[in-house]
Formats: C-alpha cells, structure tokens, sequence
C-alpha cells in the first residue's frame, strides 16, 4: 500500500504526457469528432481518442511496479488469475474501443465482445457470488452467479459510455467512483485493488486537465468502456471483501448516476418502440442543460450528486441492517424528488412516451418501406429516388445526398430553398461521425431543431443507405460527366471529377467498412 502514491504520481504525469501527445496526433491524421449529430454539444471538430491515454496511463505503473518490486510483483503473482484476467480483459475493451473511434463498431458487435470478455472474467473468479441487502444477509447466487456478473460488467461499460455526453462528465462521475473504491480497498486490506485504482486514478485525473470544459480532446469509447470494465471488475472485488449487512449495494450506490442514467435511458427507449441502443438526449445531463444550466455548471452539478453518492457508499459500508435500511429509504426519497424535478417522473412524461411510440412505429414503418427499394436500387441515380421519396416521409422539404470519398464527389440536390429560420436544415453523416463517405441533407418544413424520433428515423436511412452503397460496384459504374445547364439542375446532379470519383467511393464503402447502427 505504501507504492500506492507513487503508482497515482506516476499515472498522473502518464497521462498528461500520452494525453498532449494523442492530442497532437489525433489532429495531424485528422482523427476528430465532427459533431454530425444534434445529440452533440461541442461545436468544432475535436480529437477523439484521448482514451489511449488513459489506457497508457493505467497499465505503465503497474506493469512497471510489478516487473521491479518483488513486493508488488508477489501481491500481483499471488492473485495473478485475477490480475492477468483484469489486464487482459482491459485490453481487449480497449481494442474494441480503438476499433469503435477508428471504423466504427455496431451495437452488436459491441455488446457481445463486452459478454465475452465478461464471461472470461468470470472463467478466472470475478464473480458476484453473494448479495447482502438490508435485513437479508448471505443471499448464494450459485448458478445465477454467472448472468448477474455478466450483466454487471457488460451494464457497467455502457452505463459509464452512455454518460460520457458532456466534457469531463464520465472522466470525472468516474473519478469520485474510483476514489471511493479505493477507499475501501484501503479499508478493508486490498493491496492489488488499492494500487489498481490508484493507477486509474491518476490515468483519470491527467486527462481531465485537457478534458474539462472547454475540452481539447474526448475520451471516446476507448476511454468511456475502458473506464467502465476497470470500474465493474474493481467494484466486484470490492464488494466480496466489503464485511457489511448491505455490501452489493455499496458499489451500486457509488456508481449510482451512471446506473440511474442507463436505466432510465433504457425505460423511455423501450417504451418509445425502439431499440435501447439507440442514442438520445435526455440523458441526466441533457436535462440539465434543458433547464438552463451552463454545460460547466451542469457537469458540477453531476459532480455534486457523484459526490453525495460516494458518502453514502462509504457509510453503507460501516452501518448494520437497520439503519442502513434508514439510509436506503432516506436515499431513495431523494432520488425520487430528483428524478421528478428533472422531468422523468410525471404522468405527462408517461403520455408524451406513447404519443412518440405510436409516431415512432410509423416512421418506422415507411423506413422499412424505403429500405425495400434500397435493396433493389442497382446504381446511384436509382438510390437516389429512393431518397427523394423518404424525404416527405420524414416530413422534409428538400434533400441533398452528397457522396465524398478523397476528392471524389457526387452530389444529388432536390428541393432545397434558400436556408431561412423557418425551413431550417440538418445534416447526418452517411458513415456516423466521420466526414469520409458523405452526408444527407434535409430542409424541413418546421421551424426548430427536429424531434429526435425523426432523427433516429433518418439514422436508420442513412445505415440502409451505407448498405446499398456497399453492395453496389462503384468502381465500375459509369458516375455522370460534369454536365450544364438546365437539364443538370433539373436532374439535381453537381458536376463530378469522375476520375477521382471511380475507386474512392468504391474504397468508402467497401464491403469491409463499417457496420453501421443497428436500426
């Protein structure tokens, strides 16, 4: 325990090194997030792979402790099928990450390589073998042992993905997360879990000096899931050594904003009708924002509850059935009066649900349509009237289809008037946050931002429009000639270099690229 400063000195000047020099690279090789979304805030394009620092800064104390001290290297040998299992594990996340920021990965995908790696963990005993709850001690899981951790690892990645919406919000939730772990490492006698959360803490804690806002960098998913799989495996081990009438629920209660948030993301989506992959905004930080909050300001005020949760975890860890029974109701009350100022539990949110589902299965229902004829579509110009007709679908007055691969344009415009308040327009990248591979257009017929049960309708467009695009020989069709006059602005053709064009978009959407989002 005594290397423990050392380990947290050493990752915090990691960090801030690896995260100046991912920083610098990242915007050398043009590896940025766009914000093609509304659901994002920033307004610029920012690096996004700041989670490599953090990677870097977790594994180079521990490693470097355990390959020169023999009394870190014998506490790390004497659990060492726990160990390896977390280091691996990690890096395995990590390269799902990596993978995600570079190419893009689906929901799938995702999902079950984090069940695989959680399923290895639990090969090597990071298990959730037993629950304590006030006034029920020792509850054996036996065979449930397996679906409860799986669901907690695998829970736990996403949870601390989905809040990373805001800058420094999953790196600093985490961070009091961590802290408290550690705490309780420390308190309970675990040198190996003591020294692993001293290493991610100062990983954390180096990077939020570049990502508070305003942010200079992201984490991404590689840092948001990396985060989240330490932090689950961590809280496990944790929890089996936490001597306490309520032990499951001390690393529930300090993890509690991103658990809160991924629920209730997951109630609203199901009972909007769609998948609970996909993404929205109102998570508990875009409510906060809603309200009128300063993006800063609403990232403290996380931080606040982040904090308050923490205290409460670490007097759960030290009280006996009755009260902490008291403190759980006390905490509830709470979190119920929360959750209510922000606008989730009022019957007018409930109605406002079905009113959205009964929309969202219709536009579901003409993209299905659409999707149809995609499959069909043999050539750009077929895709393209495809397109055109989704557009009053979604009720959109104009669309724009822009193909972009290196200097390879193609271009489709139908429509489109002069950009004024009351037809506003958006753009949805074809290939998620990436500018390679083009975007759709869209001029509505509303003043306002859209709803976002349209925009995950066009999401859904533009993932089966990515998928005829790569069905379709692009190399070796005939893209149109630069053409004048009226019958190339009736046609809605923008004139093309075909010979950079041929190849280029074929290389974007090669059968090997990404996967889009599972609609």
């Amino acid at each position: 325990m005594r290397s423990a400063p050392l380990v947290f000195a050493t990752s915090l000047v990691v960090s801030m090194v690896a995260t100046l020099a991912v920083r610098a690279l990242a915007r050398r090789w043009g590896l940025l997030d766009h914000a093609l979304s509304s659901r994002k805030i920033h307004g610029k394009p920012i690096p996004r792979l700041g989670g490599i620092a953090i990677v870097l800064a977790f594994y180079a104390p521990v490693i470097g402790l355990v390959a020169t001290q023999s009394t870190v290297g014998g506490l790390f040998y004497a659990d060492r099928h726990k160990a390896f299992t977390l280091l691996a594990g990690g890096a395995a996340i990590v390269a799902l990450g990596i993978y995600d920021d570079l190419r893009g990965a689906d929901a799938k995908l995702k999902l079950a390589v984090q069940l695989a790696v959680a399923a290895l963990a639990c090969a090597f005993g990071v298990r959730i073998v037993e629950i304590s709850l006030p006034l029920w001690e020792g509850i054996r899981l036996g065979w449930f042992s397996l679906p409860v951790t799986l669901l907690w690892i695998a829970g736990l990645v996403n949870a601390v993905n989905l809040i990373d919406g805001l800058d420094g919000l999953a790196g600093g939730v985490a961070l009091i997360a961590v802290a408290t772990l550690f705490a309780l490492s420390v308190q309970d006698g675990q040198p190996l879990m003591t020294l692993f959360t001293a290493a991610l803490g100062g990983a954390i804690l180096g990077f939020l000096f570049f990502n508070f806002n305003p942010a200079s960098i992201f984490m991404g998913d590689t840092g948001s899931m990396f985060l989240g799989f330490v932090l689950a495996t961590a809280s496990i081990e944790t929890h089996e050594k936490v001597s306490t009438a309520v032990s499951m629920l001390v690393p529930m209660v300090a993890l509690g904003i991103p658990i809160a948030d991924t629920l209730l993301a997951m109630a609203r989506r199901t009972a909007r009708g769609v998948s609970i992959f996909s993404a929205d905004r109102e998570h508990i930080h875009h409510k906060l924002l809603a309200l009128g909050w300063s993006q800063r300001r609403a990232v403290l005020i996380v931080y606040a509850a982040a904090a308050l949760l923490a205290l409460v975890a670490l007097a759960l860890a030290r009280l006996k059935g009755p009260q902490a029974l008291a403190l759980v109701g006390a905490l509830t009350v709470t979190a119920i009066l929360a959750l209510r100022a922000l606008g989730y539990v009022r019957l007018e949110t409930v109605r406002k649900l079905l009113d959205e589902r009964r929309r969202n299965l219709e536009l579901r229902r003409s993209i299905r349509e659409i999707a149809a004829q995609l499959r069909g579509a043999a050539q750009t110009v077929e895709l393209w009237e495809s397109v055109k007709a989704a557009a009053p679908l979604l009720g959109a007055r104009g669309v724009a289809l822009k193909l972009v691969a290196g200097q390879g344009i193609l271009q489709f415009a139908h429509g489109l008037g002069a950009a004024d308040l009351d037809h506003p327009r958006s753009k949805h990248g074809l290939l998620g946050e990436r500018r390679v591979g083009g975007h759709l257009e869209f001029e509505w017929r509303t003043k306002g931002a859209i709803d976002r049960n349209t925009e995950i309708a066009v999401e859904a467009l533009c993932h089966h429009i990515e998928k005829a695009l790569r069905r379709m020989d692009l190399a070796g069709e005939r893209l149109a000639p630069a053409r004048r006059g009226w019958r190339a602005r009736r046609m809605g053709v923008a004139p093309v270099d075909q010979t950079r064009a041929q190849g280029r978009l074929a290389a974007a959407y090669a059968p090997d690229s990404r996967e889009g989002p599972n609609p």
